[in-house]
């Protein structure tokens, strides 16, 4: 996980741009993994961890509306988390994941459902909606994973569009 927290930081810093996440279900792993590289705080701004459904509304301004009705474990409130997380830090990306790491269920949600969303630039949103099988300490290590791997995509993808 540390060889794609080492690209992303890479390409964030050519592209002259930041980073912030909020976490649910992987409980500061990613900010962790991005944090380990040396010159990260060139490009990581930072993280929030809101575990409790509350805080992604109160601090992250997930629409209660939108967790009375759907739950935290939706890909909307990945969305809003990553948007309020990127407005929050002044960041250029947010990051955001939520999702059921087990062992039960939540929100009448199947243990693997996971949702990680990106806000970028421009408003953009990008997002993917995950069935991830395994315990939990691998759902969550998965789900890192491909939160990396998304924000990698992006990033990877805009330098095409814009060679330096």
């Amino acid at each position: 996980m540390m060889g794609v927290a080492s690209e992303v930081l890479s390409l964030l810093v050519r592209q002259g741009a930041t980073v912030a996440v909020a976490e649910s279900l992987t409980g500061g792993l990613i900010g962790a993994a991005m944090t380990g590289p040396m010159g990260a705080s060139a490009a990581f701004r930072g993280g929030v961890i809101a575990y409790a459904t509350d805080l992604k509304a109160s601090v992250l301004g997930v629409p209660s509306d939108l967790l009375d009705r759907e739950g935290a474990v939706h890909p909307g409130v990945a969305a809003a988390m990553a948007t309020g997380v990127r407005k929050l830090s002044d960041s250029d990306y947010g990051l955001a994941v939520t999702g059921v790491a087990g062992p039960d269920p939540q929100d009448g949600k199947p243990v693997g459902t996971v949702h990680i969303a990106l806000a970028g630039p421009g408003e953009r949103l990008w997002h993917r909606d995950l069935r991830l099988t395994g315990d939990r300490d691998g759902i969550r290590t998965a789900t890192c994973q491909e939160a990396l791997s998304l924000l990698e995509g992006v990033l990877k993808a805009k330098l095409g569009e814009h060679p330096g």
